[in-house]
């Protein structure tokens, strides 16, 4: 197979670069060539494959919810930025540009597209149940749009869309087929923050367990990620209780959790449901609010349309309403064995793979015989 240079565009969250992560080491296997570019805050987790590949940190900034001075000003810095990457890919000539969402991947695709007809194969990859703001953008001139959920609200009309799946890490693709057992006497219970929006879990979760019976209390052992800031308050709060508890500002080593726990409690975003999904663990999902597109709400209901969860909306998230549903739960396992069994449905382990496929078709190369890729253009609304 013909080896190709392939430019990676993520930046932002660890919700875009971990699936770009993911897709690197599939290419990467494939014999292609990779080079990142991204913000500077991915920049400094561009560790694993990406620390072996050239690198480009762009300046990027977002333009929703902010005032028109200040969305203008961004706007020019995402153009300028733009105009450097164009430079860049003059230079590498990269036979394709996969761009992952969120503002840091708009300076990569918008600068390939401004090289003229020439331009390398543009693909975007959607990680949500809304097309994001910035995938808008870069969705007019997009070969080809990878989502990760059926159905995909606010996609352009006659789009070319094909359903991948969300790419996860390799070890968390491995947990895909792992059983979920019924808690014999320990109940491992996993609450994943993430970057933004971990605060409410440090209010609300500690107030929910002290509402639990003794007896059931003293069953739980439970890891919660919370912000730095919240970490000592928390971990006092479980030890004034008694119950075994880990809090770290990060985890990092979500794999074993994931394969350990009986119930997690986290945000929607695409690529924590996608990780849940592939352990097949069962969720109580709380959806960072987002006035614009309320993606992660669309997220959530996709699961809990499949059986795989509940959802907790943000204003209804108070500690007697997560006793009550973590009380049930806990006492009536055979919701929570059904909910994983339901989860697992939705995984799509392979998802790295088959986006990988789709970027060497439109390399027009010969796509993996193990995976072939879904050439079928999906309508959604």
């Amino acid at each position: 197979m013909t080896s190709r240079t392939i430019v990676i565009a993520a930046g932002g969250t660890g919700g875009h670069f971990f699936p770009a992560e993911a897709l690197a080491e599939a290419l990467v296997a494939r014999g292609h060539h990779i080079v990142l570019m991204t913000d500077a805050r991915a920049g400094k987790r561009a560790n694993g494959v990406f620390a072996h590949n050239p690198q480009y940190v762009l300046r990027g900034a977002g333009v929703a919810g902010r005032g028109p001075i200040r969305a203008l000003r961004a706007g020019i810095t995402l153009l300028g930025s733009a105009w450097k990457a164009r430079a860049i890919l003059r230079t590498i000539q990269p036979d394709a540009v996969v761009g992952f969402g969120g503002y840091p991947s708009i300076p990569p695709l918008l600068g390939a597209r401004l090289l003229g007809r020439k331009h390398p194969a543009l693909i975007i990859h959607e990680g949500n149940a809304v097309l994001g703001k910035a995938n808008a953008v870069l969705s007019r001139f997009a070969d080809v749009i990878a989502t990760s959920f059926p159905t995909v609200a606010k996609l352009p009309m006659g789009a070319r869309t094909v359903l991948t799946g969300m790419p996860v890490r390799p070890a968390i693709a491995a947990l895909a087929g792992e059983p979920w057992s019924t808690p014999a006497q320990d109940i491992s219970l996993l609450v994943w923050g993430g970057s933004l929006g971990a605060r409410i879990f440090s209010q609300v979760v500690p107030a929910a367990i002290a509402r639990l019976p003794a007896e059931l209390r003293a069953r739980i052992n439970l890891t919660q990620q919370a912000r730095a800031d919240d970490v000592d308050a928390v971990r006092q709060a479980y030890a004034d209780m008694g119950v075994k508890a880990r809090v770290e500002p990060f985890l990092n080593d979500v794999p074993a959790l994931l394969r350990a726990a009986h119930l997690v409690i986290g945000r929607a975003g695409g690529s924590s449901v996608a990780e849940i999904t592939t352990a097949g663990r069962p969720c109580v999902l709380v959806p960072l609010p987002i006035a614009a597109s309320d993606e992660q709400t669309e997220n959530a209901r996709a699961v809990t349309d499949a059986g795989a969860g509940w959802m907790i909306r943000q204003p209804d998230f108070t500690a007697p309403a997560l006793a009550t549903r973590l009380q049930d739960l806990f006492t009536t396992p055979d919701d929570l064995a059904r909910a994983a069994a339901a989860a697992a449905t939705l995984a799509r382990p392979d998802a790295a793979l088959r986006l990988a496929d789709i970027v060497e078709e439109c390399l027009q190369l010969s796509p993996s015989p193990a995976h072939p890729p879904s050439l079928e253009t999906e309508t959604r609304t």
